[in-house]
């Protein structure tokens, strides 16, 4: 009979832990990728009215924002509550009240949780308010801003411009979502609805 080779204790050792790896790397795998697509690769809801923006693209700019009186004001002083906007000319055409009506209409509807929003107009240029519209909506946030600034920070949706949108800041201080353009006001009032209810904060 042939005698029996003799294996390295050392050698046999490795051998096991190599298999008992192995099994453990087959065991964790599905572990491992089902993290991986919740926390990682999480698909996003695609049933939102209005578009998600990635506020890394879009952080608010330093830029010199004033009351009607010429009181420094920014959107930072705003934080802590989710913020309605919208940027246009001080001469308040017809789309202007829209949007401005609008936005007055979704944050009542939004009942005890109409004090978590505020509504901020920028008002691009030196143009003066027609106190009708001062009056008619008051509450809103009427701040003066630089046009340029404004322009280059909000994205607009091809053949449009930032004044033809309402945007969400949230109460981080962050870009998050554009409206349309004269868009759904149902559909406006569900996606509000549905950030005011998955939010803990604002």
């Amino acid at each position: 009979m042939d005698q029996e080779k003799q294996i390295d204790p050392r050698t046999a050792q490795r051998r096991g832990r190599r298999k008992l790896l192995l099994i453990l790397a087959v065991c964790a795998t599905p572990l491992l990728a089902s993290y991986f697509t919740y926390y990682v690769a999480k698909p996003v809801e695609r049933n939102n009215y209005g578009t998600i923006l990635d506020p890394r693209q879009y952080p608010i700019p330093e830029m010199a924002t004033t009351t009607l009186d010429g009181k420094p004001r920014t959107l930072h002083d705003l934080k802590g509550k989710w913020i309605m906007l919208r940027t246009g000319s001080g001469e308040c055409d017809e789309e202007c009240q829209r949007q401005l009506y609008a936005m007055r209409q979704w944050r009542t509807m939004q009942g005890k949780n109409m004090e978590r929003m505020e509504r901020v107009w920028l008002i691009t240029d030196d143009k003066p308010i027609d106190t009708v519209v001062m009056r008619e909506y008051d509450g809103t946030e009427m701040l003066r801003a630089p046009a340029a600034t404004v322009a280059k920070w909000l994205p607009a949706e091809p053949d449009t411009k930032p004044g033809d949108h309402v945007y969400m800041i949230d109460p981080l201080g962050n870009l998050m979502m554009r409206f349309p353009k004269q868009p759904f006001p149902g559909k406006v009032y569900k996606d509000i609805v549905k950030l005011l209810k998955a939010s803990s904060i604002g």
